[in-house]
């Protein structure tokens, strides 16, 4: 069943990010993502702001497809999916989610 409220999403988002190489390369793909697209800003150069979500999901799918083995969040709840790769980021910064 599709989770319907965040709260319902983010225990699946976990379960569907539990190996420690997927959850790598999203990171690596939400830092790269994000400064290409900051750099872009900064530059005035908006082919890097184009750039910056292919740039990070890539690495975020290829820890899917590469690593887990499933299918990315995004296609279900492209927003929550988003917001849940900061967070996920975040808690790995804090030692709260192992890399």
């Amino acid at each position: 069943m599709k989770p319907a409220t965040y709260a319902e999403f983010w225990p699946v988002y976990l379960k569907a990010h539990s190996k420690e190489g997927n959850r790598a390369l999203h990171a690596v793909g939400t830092v790269l993502g994000t400064g290409l697209f900051v750099g872009g800003l900064w530059f005035r150069r908006w082919d890097w702001c184009l750039a910056a979500p292919i740039l990070g999901y890539a690495f975020a799918w290829g820890g899917h497809f590469g690593v887990e083995g499933n299918r990315p969040a995004t296609f279900g709840h492209p927003l929550w999916s988003f917001y849940s790769d900061f967070r996920m980021l975040g808690l790995m910064l804090v030692g709260k989610l192992e890399i």
